[in-house]
């Protein structure tokens, strides 16, 4: 029998009624670019290796493989709720459900909602009032598109959250440094009047700040300074510990970055 290996995760502190993390590389059963621990089914990466590292997640999470959801990202604002209605749903029913879906969010208990990413910025918010999570994927559109500022304003409707009561995390992400951009990207931020003098910087090409432009919305929306969190970690820079698409192609593995309310 083979021994099982243990995904290895990076935990972020919301308190000790919340499990936060994004997954690292080591510690899955998938090969290659997508080595060792991933578990995207849109990336090309073998299904067995998927379901195994699935498995391996769930077993260290103490969760059913049906309560760990990931949506069907798209580079736009779609969000699902997760509440009992979705929860009653057949397995194809859920899965339509997260179908071009970007965010999702949830205050039932033992139920992991996370994004896929590797370079986009993974965004995890927790109401620790109302006990409500959510895990956000704001990719440079979804950033553009004031996905965080659209989840913040949809917990506030559909929970009571308070911005200021939130606790945010920033998880692994592309830097300044990495992310090089054409002017016409350049332009689409300042079209959406971004502060360009904060966000951008110019070498040779431009360069955006995507964690920045995230803490940015999260701020405008009313979260406290001292409520932000960010990984601080360049995805492009640690492609060894977390999987990057401008490094290793977009056939590759993703992060995984969810939360868990218990």
């Amino acid at each position: 029998m083979s021994t099982m290996r243990m995904p290895q995760l990076k935990y972020y502190n919301f308190g000790e009624d919340v499990t936060a993390f994004s997954t690292m590389r080591q510690g899955g059963y998938s090969k290659g670019n997508f080595g060792e621990f991933n578990i995207n089914r849109y990336c090309g990466d073998s299904e067995e290796a998927i379901r195994k590292n699935r498995e391996a997640l769930c077993r260290l999470l103490a969760i059913s493989d049906d309560h760990l959801l990931m949506p069907h990202q798209v580079h736009l604002t779609e969000m699902t709720i997760v509440d009992e209605t979705f929860l009653s749903k057949t397995a194809d029913e859920r899965q339509q459900a997260l179908e071009g879906v970007d965010a999702l969010m949830t205050d039932i208990k033992e139920v992991c909602i996370g994004v896929s990413t590797a370079d986009c910025i993974p965004v995890l918010l927790h109401d620790p009032v109302h006990h409500a999570g959510c895990a956000i994927h704001a990719g440079w559109r979804g950033t553009v598109q004031r996905i965080v500022e659209k989840a913040v304003d949809k917990m506030q409707t559909v929970y009571g959250t308070q911005p200021a009561d939130i606790l945010a995390q920033i998880g692994p992400g592309i830097s300044l440094d990495s992310f090089e951009v054409g002017d016409e990207v350049y332009d689409v931020f300042a079209h959406e009047a971004f502060d360009m003098e904060q966000i951008s910087k110019r070498y040779e090409k431009w360069h955006i700040d995507l964690p920045l432009c995230n803490r940015q919305q999260l701020l405008s929306m009313g979260l406290s300074t001292n409520h932000i969190s960010c990984a601080d970690i360049c995805t492009v820079k640690q492609h060894d510990t977390y999987f990057s698409a401008r490094r290793l192609g977009i056939h590759s593995g993703r992060i995984f970055s969810a939360i868990i309310l218990h």
